[in-house]
């Protein structure tokens, strides 16, 4: 194998975790052919919120000038009761958090982001970006992984040093290999139905939001049958609303149709102003959250899965583009730190990621009982944030937004 291909990267999937992968990876002088299956990249979802241990990474590549322009930094994470729109806990951001974790609290919308990785990533020689390319087989000899591309018609081989599989949790990547290795399964579905909208902060939706929430914090209504985010996108020209219930299994997708009855119906008990929100903020959109468990994320065939494709989590804690970008700029330093030794050095990232990525979903589960808590636990719960001070609050997330 010539020096070329043998330092050559291919990154299935240009979505968070692709570009920055192969950001990362330029970065340390490897060639990168980045394939993605859409003719168009196309951001899913709306909203994004991006907290230090993501922005520093981002920042480290070149690309948080570049979304700057688009994002905001809100003061605040504001949880609050549904029922009484009481304050229950106020966590510092802003310029607080920028001192303490040493980089911004985000929030901005996720095709910004994205915009801002394309942009940077097409200033890099190092990466050929090929869209409309479905990633068909692979196949491992003794020195390389070779892939089959399906683009524009035609079938194509890409061969090199590692295969990232970045493409989300309907991988196909990991589809592929889970015909070979009992250890690579597919997604499952939790049960919970995200429903997402965006309103005009200059609209009917806009001042209903302005009369319960916080225009400049992320704000969070905690209710035992749902619970809602809403913050500042488009630098305060709109809101991203997020409420979460629970729900039916729907079509494997990024959006659908769902009966809108099942978001109205969680919203009993609630203070009529976020009734009134949510009834003026629609027509919503509803996203299946689907997870993803692997039992590796590695093969010897010099594969790896990152960001979703491995571990796709529920969005409770607010790191799932935060985990995908950890993984990105993780995986290109180590695989350049054990250049000699392909799979060694894919299982030391491994050994290196699951406890980091096991917590933070942790953190999400634990979120999520937490805020849709009911009776003497919602008391409990209530009584625990009253005597945390918001200094307190924050050096609970040391170990996430402070990571490095």
């Amino acid at each position: 194998m010539n020096d070329a291909r043998s330092r050559q990267i291919i990154i299935a999937g240009a979505g968070v975790a692709g570009l920055t992968a192969a950001l990362a990876f330029a970065e340390r002088g490897y060639p990168v052919k980045l394939l993605e299956q859409a003719q168009r990249l196309e951001a899913a979802g709306a909203g994004i919120q991006l907290s230090p241990n993501a922005t520093r990474i981002l920042q480290k590549l070149g690309v948080l000038d570049r979304l700057l322009p688009a994002a905001l930094r809100p003061e605040a994470v504001v949880l609050k009761d549904a029922a009484t729109l009481r304050d229950l806990a106020r966590v510092p951001l802003g310029q607080a958090a920028e001192a303490r974790w040493g980089a911004p609290y985000l929030v901005a919308h996720r095709a910004d982001l994205q915009a801002a990785l394309l942009a940077q990533a097409a200033e890099r020689p190092e990466i050929e970006l090929i869209t409309g390319a479905r990633v068909a087989g692979i196949a491992k000899d003794a020195q390389e992984v070779a892939v089959t591309v399906e683009a524009d018609g035609r079938v194509i081989e890409a061969r090199g040093r590692l295969l990232v599989g970045a493409d989300g949790v309907w991988s196909s990547v990991r589809t592929l290999l889970a015909g070979k290795e009992a250890a690579f399964g597919k997604s499952r579905f939790s049960g919970e139905l995200a429903w997402r909208a965006t309103v005009a902060a200059k609209s009917a939706a806009g001042d209903a939001f302005a009369r319960i929430g916080a225009a400049d914090c992320v704000t969070t209504f905690l209710h035992p049958g749902f619970h809602m985010v809403a913050y500042p996108v488009s630098k305060g020209s709109a809101f991203n609303l997020a409420a979460f219930t629970k729900g039916e299994r729907m079509a494997e997708g990024w959006s659908g149709q769902a009966d809108p009855a099942i978001l109205t119906a969680a919203l009993r008990g609630t203070a009529p102003g976020l009734a009134e929100l949510v009834a003026l903020a629609g027509p919503w959109t509803a996203f299946p959250i689907h997870t993803v468990d692997q039992k590796q994320w590695t093969s010897p065939q010099g594969i790896a899965l990152i960001g979703d494709a491995a571990h796709a989590m529920t969005p409770f804690a607010a790191q799932g583009a935060a985990m995908a970008i950890e993984d990105a700029a993780t995986l290109a330093a180590i695989v350049a730190d054990f250049h000699a030794d392909p799979a060694g050095s894919l299982q030391v990232w491994e050994n290196l990621r699951r406890p980091r990525v096991a917590k933070a979903a942790r953190r999400g589960a634990v979120n999520r009982l937490a805020w849709h808590a009911a009776g003497p636990v919602a008391i409990a719960r209530n009584l625990f944030l009253a005597m945390r001070s918001p200094d307190k609050l924050a050096a609970d997330l040391d170990w996430l937004y402070g990571w490095e």
